[in-house]
Parts: C-alpha cells; sequence; structure tokens
C-alpha cells in the first residue's frame, strides 16, 4: 500500500466532476487500499477520488467513528444519493480546505444507492454524522467543496487566508 497527495484547494481537479467507474479489478482495489490508508493517516473520515487527482466516482469513508478501536471502512462507487429528509446545520472541515472549518447545513437522514468495490449494488439508509460524511464525500464528486456552501464573505476571507498560505510556501520553496 502507499500513501497518496492529497490535492488541496485551489486545485482546479477539486472542480471537476468525476467520471463513472465502469471496470472492477485489482487495480481498483489498490486503489481503494491506498486511499483508505491515506485517508486514516491524514487523519480524515471519508476521501474522494478526486482528492487524490483521480476524476473517478470513488470515496472511501470511515463508518466507525473516531473513538473506536477497530476501524471499518466503506467503499461507495458511483453513489448517488436518491432522496434526503430533515436538515441540521453542523461544523464541517476537510483534507483539501486546509485550515478551514465552517457550519454547512445538510440532510440529516439519506438514501443512497452505490457498488461496492466488486460492482454489486449497493442501497442503504445513512442517517445523522454518517449522512453528513457521504453527503461531503459526494460533493466532491461533483465537483463541489463544503465552502461552495458559505457566505460570499467567508469565502472571500478564507481565498484570500489561502493565497496568502500558498505564496508563503512557495517563497519557502524558493529560498530552499
Amino acid at each position: 500500500m502507499a500513501l497518496l497527495k492529497i490535492l488541496t484547494y485551489p486545485d482546479p481537479i477539486l472542480r471537476q466532476k468525476a467520471e463513472p467507474i465502469t471496470v472492477f479489478d485489482e487495480e481498483l482495489k489498490t486503489l481503494v487500499a491506498n486511499m483508505a490508508e491515506t485517508m486514516y493517516a491524514a487523519p480524515g473520515v471519508g476521501l474522494a477520488a478526486n482528492q487524490i487527482g483521480i476524476a473517478k466516482q470513488l470515496l472511501v469513508i470511515d463508518i466507525t467513528g473516531s473513538d473506536a478501536e477497530e476501524k471499518e471502512l466503506i467503499t461507495l462507487i458511483n453513489p448517488k444519493i436518491s432522496k434526503g429528509e430533515g436538515s441540521a446545520v453542523d461544523e464541517e472541515g476537510c483534507l483539501s480546505v486546509v485550515d478551514y472549518t465552517a457550519n454547512v447545513k445538510r440532510f440529516t437522514k439519506i438514501w443512497v444507492e452505490a457498488l461496492d468495490v466488486d460492482g454489486n449494488p449497493l442501497a442503504f439508509e445513512a442517517e445523522d454524522y454518517f449522512a453528513r460524511v457521504i453527503q461531503h464525500e459526494v460533493d466532491h464528486l461533483n465537483g463541489h467543496l463544503f465552502i461552495d456552501w458559505i457566505s460570499s464573505l467567508k469565502l472571500s476571507l478564507y481565498k484570500k487566508k489561502r493565497k496568502k498560505q500558498l505564496l508563503a510556501d512557495q517563497q519557502k520553496q524558493a529560498s530552499a
């Protein structure tokens, strides 16, 4: 297994709509294992393929929560949220949105259809935190980041902060 580079805002790949997966082979299983290792090392609870530069409809999610000793992973391929109900506002962060969290409104219950890593169909309901994580990751597959759902003022402030961070990083690299 290998750790993969997680792309960060404003990388344009994060804004691409991911393509469906049609081939279910050992290469896909290796990619899923590498994504899981990368997500846990980050540390995170979800990772979409376009966050590692692959515009394919694939995501991995830890469904155990941060307190669990043993981790349980779910892989969703070509996921679709067919229905949602209820709503709640809660804080979100993202491995691709550096040093920023914000309150985002999401459904509290969703119905999901997807394929597993072998191409078998999955259909299930997700609620509360699990539903929030799935919605966040599916947004990635559609080229959206959680910052797309915040006010324009907050987004503008984040963009300025991020621009300064990137400039400082470039200056450090140039002087190294």
